[in-house]
């Protein structure tokens, strides 16, 4: 199969016809670079959306990418300090939900050993 080209016609087709865009006759035509006031203002304020939209999504990717590469704000005062002073408010969500997991297996400990009590101790609770 041939390739296609613009402007083209296969044998036995009629070329496309031109056709022309309606003109309106009574309407008045004003020039394509005059806007008016309303259209103006309009403008404006979708310029000034776009332009905060742009500003915050600009900060949204730089605040990303500093974060991405440890960069925070005071983060000067904070790579001065110690490798201790660091590691202890960098990993004090790890200290915290170690005491959970503690807290937990020591509960459930506790009701393991009441269970055995009632179960196998005072016979208050019988499986048979």
């Amino acid at each position: 199969m041939a390739k296609r080209t613009r402007g083209s016609t296969r044998p036995g087709q009629r070329p496309r016809t031109q056709r022309q865009a309606a003109r309106p006759s009574s309407v008045q035509v004003r020039p394509s670079n005059a806007l008016t006031v309303d259209e103006e203002a309009r403008a404006a304020e979708l310029e000034a959306a776009i332009v905060a939209e742009e500003r915050a999504a600009e900060s949204a990717m730089r605040r990303s990418r500093d974060r991405a590469r440890g960069v925070e704000i005071g983060s000067r005062v904070r790579e001065t300090a110690p490798l201790a002073v660091r590691a202890s408010e960098e990993y004090a969500y790890v200290r915290r939900d170690v005491f959970r997991i503690a807290r937990i297996g020591g509960m459930l400990l506790v009701i393991l050993a009441i269970l055995f009590v009632l179960i196998d101790v005072t016979h208050v609770i019988s499986l048979a």
